[in-house]
């Protein structure tokens, strides 16, 4: 089994010399007086603390490379010649019929109050990362357009240049979350929603308070963590007196912008950055219960929860307690997860991987629901990228799991629109992009869908990201409907565990999902000898 490397990766802008390296340290097995790097020991002799993050920080998205010895591609989906489920009522089944166009990947979430997205997707929480930042007209176009959700991540208001507080020290304006709520509802067409998440920061600077009175919003997320570490969410600064106000501001800001040590290694030139970091949530049943009412009392709707790759303990404690406080959703990301602002080796070796985690939160959303106890609408999180892993992940969690959460590869389509926009202004598209054409009608395949979603006239304030972002949303839909149809599964509604057969005996003895060689046997052996 090839587990991930210590001392030296592309994230980290390291590599080892050797060609021979020690499996357990990384280090090279002849490492060399003299040697000119680069592994992270060497480079960490003169930057240190840096070499803990992926780099260049803030310019990147990365996610852990860990091979573990189960994964979701250890799950394969099974296909019938009979048979078709979720067809609208009334119509019959048969090859005019059950064709893959016909499947509704439409999904909800909500207690009592649904939201519906056009397909089971949306986008993890974008934040105050920098990427999140100057990336945002992209992502909340492409998710409005889309039919999609969209997380307004932690942290938001709490590093606004422009954020105003009050007397006490509440937010009396923020001007990019008024930015980054206004971006998306000029775009929501009736699917999806944008909702804003919270961390221990948010709570104390009054943000739920803020998006609700100021825009209506109503939905809010608290957040226990997320699949890439287990701290809270930071950032890096490069200014000595942008650090010393976001620690004014209340955040943990290291290394202390407030030192005379500090300051003069800052001046001098060795130390380049300052890392923004928000404080360890402590979580209990009764503060949660408590947090959750009165989000309600504030007037949300609808109050949602994410939480991490976590111990089974904490994961028992989200799915008991959300069900007593009766949340419309329950993210549960699983790791090596990450977008590129996370330590990279806790990127790499920390938390449950995504599929035993959501395996045991099956197993515990069955025990619950067995009992008769309601259990909040479910999420998945962590890794997934295309069709086939968003069907997995929706018939291993079945039927509990509404949606896929996806990270990096809903930000990625945003990205490469935004690239193809700034390579276009210098005529100097790429190959892989000018063998479809030079204009944006002939390199975007659903240009002229968007435009008619939108309307000719607003097609130029529409960015070429969120273009990007409904093409890839189109793709995930169509593959999903193909998949689906084999499974003649004609809604999202109708696909369950038994849609999947495990490739070995491990994965079988960690999802529950019959080996492949036993999955149908009784049936099969029923046939051959009726």
């Amino acid at each position: 089994m090839n587990f991930s490397r210590p001392n030296s990766n592309d994230a980290t802008l390291t590599f080892n010399r050797s060609k021979n390296v020690v499996p357990m340290s990384g280090l090279c097995s002849r490492c060399i007086d003299g040697c000119r790097g680069n592994c992270e020991v060497f480079r960490s002799t003169f930057r240190g603390r840096e070499v803990i993050y992926p780099g260049p920080f803030g310019q990147i998205t990365a996610g852990g490379d860990k091979d573990y010895p189960v994964d979701y591609s250890h799950l394969n989906i099974q296909g019938y010649a009979l048979g078709a489920s979720g067809l609208p009522e009334g119509v019959e089944a048969g090859p005019d019929s059950a064709v893959f166009p016909a499947v509704n990947t439409e999904t909800e979430y909500g207690w009592d109050i649904k939201v519906k997205m056009r397909l089971p997707i949306f986008t993890g929480a974008l934040g105050s990362t920098e990427i999140a930042r100057k990336n945002w007209d992209h992502f909340a176009v492409g998710a409005a357009i889309s039919g999609v959700t969209l997380v307004c991540g932690e942290n938001v208001c709490g590093i606004d240049p422009g954020l105003e507080l009050n007397s006490g020290n509440k937010i009396r304006k923020s001007p990019e979350m008024d930015r980054r709520v206004e971006t998306y509802k000029r775009y929501h067409n009736g699917y999806g929603e944008l909702l804003v998440q919270m961390n221990v920061e948010d709570t104390r600077l009054g943000v739920a308070e803020y998006v609700i009175d100021k825009h209506g919003l109503q939905t809010i997320e608290l957040k226990w963590g997320q699949g890439a570490k287990c701290i809270g969410g930071e950032i890096k600064v490069h200014s000595l007196d942008r650090a010393v106000e976001l620690q004014k501001r209340g955040y943990i800001v290291t290394p202390d912008p407030s030192s005379p040590v500090v300051q003069a290694a800052y001046r001098e030139g060795a130390i380049k950055e300052f890392e923004r970091h928000s404080r360890l949530g402590f979580v209990s049943e009764e503060g949660f219960l408590a947090e959750v009412e009165r989000l309600r009392k504030l007037g949300f709707k609808r109050v949602t929860l994410k939480t991490g790759a976590y111990s089974l303990r904490e994961l028992a404690m989200a799915i008991k307690w959300g069900s007593r406080a009766r949340i419309d959703l329950l993210t549960i990301d699983g790791a090596p997860g990450g977008t590129g602002m996370s330590p990279w080796r806790m990127m790499e070796e920390w938390g449950i991987p995504s599929i035993y985690l959501h395996s045991a939160a099956y197993d515990f959303c069955r025990r619950l629901a067995d009992r008769g106890e309601r259990v909040p609408d479910i999420a998945f999180a962590g890794g997934f990228s295309s069709e086939d892993g968003v069907f997995k992940a929706l018939a291993l969690g079945s039927p509990f799991v509404k949606a896929v959460c996806m990270g990096r590869a809903l930000m990625i389509p945003g990205m490469v629109g935004k690239n193809i926009s700034e390579w276009m202004k210098k005529n100097d598209l790429p190959k892989t992009v000018s063998q479809y054409g030079s204009s944006v009608e002939e390199i975007f395949v659903c240009y002229e869908a968007v435009k008619e979603a939108v309307g000719n006239g607003n097609m130029s304030s529409i960015p070429l990201g969120a273009i990007g972002i409904y093409s890839y949303a189109d793709k995930i839909r169509v593959g999903l409907q193909q998949l689906m149809a084999g499974a003649r599964c004609f809604n999202v509604g109708t696909i369950s565990r038994r849609e999947l057969m495990s490739l070995t005996q491990e994965c079988s003895k960690v999802t529950k999902i019959p080996y492949i060689m036993d999955a149908y046997r009784e049936e099969a052996e029923a046939i051959l000898d009726s």
